[in-house]
């Protein structure tokens, strides 16, 4: 073999991992869009079908969050059992038509059996995308490798603001399902030529009795992970519960609907500081300790308060849209690096089920308490004109503080834990 050709192949294999990272990153976008698009339309939603604030907030919640959490975990497992590319592309393929079909609903109960079904076939994704990519990169590459998947989430957000939101204004809530379910099914095609699965590295024989119960109760045997669990998830209680009522706040609070499509320009941005997080990560990791990635949890769970508060409260709807923008920015800038630390606790076999454990955590806290129960304190408790920012900055100032708790009582065990896992 000629040097040029040595060459070509050793630039080749540099470069493929991040191609594959993009192809999942462009299905995590679709995930999102497909995810969150229930909020961006929910006031539409709500006077068609007429609902109230709570059943938005079970609509966007635990009618999604329930079954990914609880089919995630059984996925973590087939992830590290199965193929994880045809997990990935079936699972593409069965929400984008699920999104589709919403477009056709006349009640409630239409609407949460397609979100059932878009949560069930979600759950089938990061878990095995966590084992994949983890796989690809190296483990000093990780927080940075898994931000910019983890930057997914809000470029499908933004979308879904900015695409469902201009069409339901153009046309209704239902044309803008449609319009964001197909391009899904086209993403697949794409996937199934482009990805490769990769080899598993170091694989260790465990006894099949552990394929299940005994992998998880390991994992959550330190301290670490279930301090990590914890905070992550209360920030993701945040994070969800301002996605759900954005446009409800925009709506009732400030009388300004027409904003409620640009807010999908802040999710962009997001995008951009989830990445720049799991840079810092890296780099706070190699100067200080590993364990000061959780630093930058602390910037997520308190940089926002401040925003949020004058935002939510503010005389001017501009205002408040500006920097309720912002403060979204920097309170969900933590994504990346909490998907990438709970890689260091365990080995490449567990891997899918440490992202599974992840997942199942944070949909259950984020997803499936902090809609539904803000939506209650809004429709219960903070009734007045308001209301709807009164009980958000709650939430926020609870999540904010109690996290901040759980990052600093991680940092303290985190070395114990990485040799616990090491020794094993």
């Amino acid at each position: 073999m000629q040097k040029s050709d040595v060459f070509q192949k050793e630039t080749t294999s540099k470069i493929y991992p991040w191609i594959v990272l993009g192809i999942l990153a462009l299905i995590y976008i679709s995930s999102f869009v497909d995810r969150q698009v229930i909020a961006v339309l929910a006031t539409q939603i709500r006077a068609e079908l007429g609902l109230s604030n709570t059943e938005i907030g079970v609509l966007y919640g635990p009618a999604f969050s329930l079954i990914y959490a609880i089919c995630g975990i059984f996925m973590g497992r087939v992830a590290d059992q199965f193929s994880r590319k045809r997990i990935i592309l079936i699972g593409l393929i069965v929400w984008s038509l699920m999104t589709a079909a919403s477009g056709w609903a006349s009640s409630l109960a239409f609407l949460v059996t397609a979100r059932l079904f878009v949560g069930l076939s979600q759950s089938a994704l990061s878990p095995a995308v966590y084992s994949m990519l983890a796989d690809y990169f190296k483990p000093s590459q990780r927080a940075t490798v898994f931000s910019v998947y983890a930057s997914g989430i809000f470029i499908g957000v933004g979308l879904s603001f900015l695409i469902g939101g201009s069409v339901a204004q153009a046309y209704d809530w239902r044309v803008a399902l449609q319009t964001v379910g197909w391009p899904g099914i086209a993403i697949a095609v794409i996937g199934f030529f482009v990805i490769k699965e990769p080899a598993r590295k170091q694989l260790r024989a465990t006894p099949q009795k552990e394929k299940f119960v005994r992998v998880f109760s390991s994992i959550l045997k330190k301290r670490t992970v279930r301090y990590h669990l914890m905070g992550f998830s209360l920030l993701a209680l945040s994070g969800y519960t301002i996605l759900a009522f954005i446009s409800t706040i925009l709506t009732d609070v400030f009388d300004a609907s027409d904003r409620i499509s640009s807010y999908g320009w802040f999710m962009f941005l997001t995008g951009i500081s989830v990445n720049l997080s799991g840079f810092f990560a890296d780099k706070l990791a190699s100067k200080w300790g590993s364990e000061k990635r959780f630093v930058m949890g602390i910037v997520a769970a308190l940089a926002g308060l401040p925003f949020y508060y004058f935002g939510l409260f503010a005389e001017s709807a501009l205002i408040a849209f500006l920097l309720i923008g912002t403060a979204n920015v920097l309170s969900s800038s933590y994504n990346g690096v909490a998907a990438a630390l709970i890689q260091d606790f365990v080995g490449s076999d567990k891997r899918g089920a440490a992202g599974a454990l992840y997942l199942f955590v944070v949909s259950i806290v984020g997803f499936g308490i902090g809609p539904p129960v803000t939506g209650w304190l809004i429709d219960r408790v903070f009734t007045g004109p308001t209301g709807a920012s009164q009980a958000i900055f709650l939430v926020f100032c609870v999540c904010g503080v109690l996290s901040t708790i759980c990052f600093m009582q991680a940092m303290k065990s985190y070395h114990q834990d990485v040799h616990l896992e090491e020794a094993n």
